[in-house]
């Protein structure tokens, strides 16, 4: 009896942690996302700076590198043997600096897009999940997976020619900026993609272990190097020296201005920190899907909060995105069928 229920209690606690964790991941997802479209909205001009808050709240993560190391020390029975320091730190920082790349594409999307349009386009980040995958995984296509890819491209491809009604694209200098966010919000999504492909191959080839404490110290390696690239290109390219006048000027004032940094910061972790979860109780694969679950979040939310329209093409491009979507889970649910077969 005693047994019985202490394996109840062990369930029970692995459905709570998965619940707390993909809420972190939906949640703090579509408040990053609509933070960020905020500070453009209300006076805010520095790409860099909008890129840097995805990165720098990387000390939150600290503490699961303590939890962990004391969980690692007091199990010394497997010698694990360790990569060479070279490879893994030139690892670290090539990973770091496309982390960088990656977050200043997904910035400029999101400057000249709105959140519908730009959510709507991050649904893609699966499409070439599959396409990586079958180079540097050896994922193999079927019929489900591929028809996920061309629902996928229609899906984006009908906002190229989506043009808001309000006249937001009316000019050749705004109906350029628009195909720029665009570009580049399917540049992230692919950049997205592949750094999930790139992490599961060196999980198998370079450290050929997977734990929590691993995933977190490539979390923080990763963004610590980040970090440093944004901050240079922030000085370099002398933004920083209109951040205070952005401040003073910003429409909601200066503490929401400072508020509304430190909330996309936070939020961006707690993403993290829900994602790194979800690989470990479950897999990665589990944890982008849920992250591409809440992409149709940030719509509705952006919808009833930014007053961004919610058109009949939108409305056609998420149904077809949440179809490529369906597509592609079926193959894997058919795969863990025959798996546990």
């Amino acid at each position: 009896m005693t047994s019985e229920n202490g394996t109840e209690l062990v369930q029970n606690k692995w459905w709570i942690q998965m619940v707390i964790y993909s809420i972190f991941v939906l949640c703090s997802q579509s408040i990053g996302t609509l933070l960020g479209r905020l500070y453009f909205e209300k006076g805010g001009n520095s790409k860099w700076l909008a890129t840097l808050v995805q990165t720098i709240g990387f000390p939150i993560l600290i503490p699961f590198l303590l939890i962990t190391s004391t969980k690692t020390n007091s199990n010394k029975n497997i010698e694990i043997k360790k990569p060479p320091f070279l490879i893994v730190a030139s690892l670290y920082t090539l990973l770091g600096l496309f982390i960088a790349g990656d977050c200043m594409l997904y910035t400029i999307g999101l400057q000249y897009l709105p959140v519908t349009t730009y959510s709507l386009i991050c649904a893609s980040q699966l499409g070439f999940n599959a396409l990586f995958s079958y180079f540097l995984n050896k994922q193999k296509f079927t019929p489900y997976i591929v028809n996920s890819l061309v629902i996928l491209t229609v899906s984006s491809s009908l906002l190229v020619l989506h043009n808001d009604d309000s006249g937001e694209h009316s000019n050749k200098t705004s109906r350029r900026k628009y195909m720029f966010g665009f570009l580049s919000t399917i540049a992230a999504s692919a950049g997205g993609a592949l750094m999930l492909c790139i992490t599961q191959l060196a999980l198998q080839k370079i450290f050929k272990r997977e734990s929590f404490r691993l995933i977190v110290e490539m979390s923080v390696y990763q963004s610590i190097t980040a970090t440093m690239a944004i901050l240079i290109g922030l000085f370099a390219s002398g933004e920083w020296k209109k951040l205070d006048k952005e401040m003073n000027e910003y429409k909601l004032g200066k503490i929401l201005y400072v508020l509304n940094l430190i909330g996309t910061a936070i939020s961006w972790q707690f993403f993290t920190v829900g994602s790194i979860g979800l690989i470990f109780k479950v897999s990665s694969l589990f944890s982008n899907v849920i992250s591409i679950l809440g992409l149709p979040v940030a719509p509705v939310l952006a919808v009833i909060f930014l007053n961004d329209k919610l058109t009949g093409i939108k409305v056609m491009s998420m149904l077809l995105a949440i179809w490529g979507f369906v597509s592609y889970m079926y193959q894997h649910y058919l795969d863990d069928l025959k798996d546990k077969a």
